[in-house]
């Protein structure tokens, strides 16, 4: 097992989701990888009181009009029909972070706010104390994850980061903390996985489009091989499983999160399909990931102690 650095520069940065990416960095199973990430916004640096702060440059405004990822890194062995078990051995932010609100259309309407202005305001982030405080004096308890997490689609061509798909991407779950695994089905020859998109702090629904977002100094994943298919992303938290669903319509999104919750309970239990959703409906919770990122998504929960005996 051995231990890589993969900096966030120009060379490594890419803002879609593509099969043919150049691959950044080759590990072997086992291996555990310290990322460093840029904010999704591809900002290099703060500039107290002035906005737009400093990008990255140069962008293609369409291969780079994305979250800035960094990646892809390839495991050796990885092939389609696999499943890339992802372990967050540590996640670290930087110093500062932002917060933007501005629907429009249909959903400004619906929530009152037509013709008002967006709002934005930036933070002040503690990594050793884990608290993020904004220009008011109101302060945020930290619980860093990353919004976008995944392999490259197996499908060719470019594709946004924006939604997420069976292949991961901005999953945007705020569960997926340092101690969890997530596990990935793998759609192509060395599976091309990229990261981005820090958040400090964010609640289910991720409800205006954003989260408390940063820059992240030290992300550490563990990668390894399971050696069989996954037809959907799920994950193991320090006390619970969860799977994950992907929509555009958020009740197609619940059923996919639900039915990967009967096929994990059907492993676990090896009842019937009926009964995995009898015990589901009474120990399992389906929770709205995100409704922001044009494919709606849903995880549900199971807890291991939520069922004795399984």
């Amino acid at each position: 097992m051995a231990f890589h650095h993969l900096d966030a520069r120009r060379e490594t940065l890419h803002g879609h989701w593509s099969r043919d990416l150049p691959r950044a960095l080759t590990i072997d199973p086992g291996d555990t990888v310290r990322f460093r990430t840029l904010e999704a916004m591809w900002c290099v640096e703060r500039r107290p009181g002035r906005w737009p702060w400093r990008q990255l440059e140069p962008r293609d405004p369409v291969l780079d009009g994305g979250h800035a990822l960094t990646g892809p890194v390839a495991v050796r062995g990885a092939r389609a029909g696999q499943t890339l078990a992802v372990r967050i051995d540590a996640i670290v932010p930087e110093s500062w972070a932002w917060t933007f609100s501005g629907p429009s259309g249909e959903r400004a309407a619906a929530l009152g706010l037509t013709g008002q202005a967006p709002y934005a305001t930036f933070w002040d982030v503690d990594p050793a104390a884990l608290v993020a405080r904004d220009p008011k004096g109101r302060q945020v308890r930290l619980r860093p994850f990353m919004g976008v997490m995944g392999v490259a689609p197996a499908e060719a061509g470019v594709h946004s980061t924006t939604p997420p798909r069976v292949w991961g991407g901005n999953i945007d779950c705020k569960e997926l903390v340092a101690e969890t695994t997530l596990y990935l089905p793998v759609g192509v020859e060395g599976g091309l996985f990229s990261v981005g998109d820090g958040h400090g702090a964010q609640g289910d629904g991720e409800v205006c489009g954003t989260a408390i977002e940063c820059p992240m100094s030290r992300v550490e994943l563990t990668f390894d091989l399971v050696d069989r298919p996954l037809p959907a992303p799920r994950a193991r938290t320090a006390d619970a499983w969860i799977t994950f669903g992907f929509d555009p319509d958020l009740n197609r999104a619940s059923t996919m999160a639900l039915a990967g919750m009967l096929d994990l309970i059907q492993e676990q239990t090896k009842v019937d399909r009926q009964e995995a959703l009898a015990l589901a409906s009474v120990a399992a919770d389906l929770r709205v990931t995100q409704i922001v990122n044009q494919t709606q998504g849903v995880h549900a929960v199971l807890r291991f102690d939520a069922i004795e005996g399984m």
